[in-house]
């Protein structure tokens, strides 16, 4: 299996076919959920591309994944989930138009 790149995460957000940029105004929404699992995931593992992130992105994925209570007490709130994804969203596709992808 390869290391996440930028095209995997812009893969993964243009399967639900919107702009994620005010998906923290969504209402709860099952597919929502299992995209931000889906993109910890992808987050957890190492690459140059998801180094290149900003750390509070990663670590949020870590603790979430690896169970630590306060995190995920955190991300179960609907909110803090679609304002992760959100903020995700604008700073993977910013790097996309500027060709700011790393290998």
């Amino acid at each position: 299996m390869r290391p996440p790149e930028l095209d995997d995460y812009m893969d993964l957000f243009n399967r639900y076919g919107k702009d994620f940029g005010s998906a923290y105004l969504e209402p709860e929404d099952e597919r929502f959920r299992f995209l931000f699992d889906q993109l910890c995931r992808l987050l957890a593992q190492p690459s140059p591309f998801n180094l290149s992130l900003p750390e509070p992105f990663r670590t949020t994925a870590h603790r979430y994944l690896a169970g630590d209570e306060i995190t995920v007490a955190h991300m179960r709130v609907a909110e803090n989930r679609h304002f992760m994804l959100s903020d995700l969203f604008d700073y993977v596709h910013l790097r996309q138009r500027l060709g700011g992808g790393i290998r």
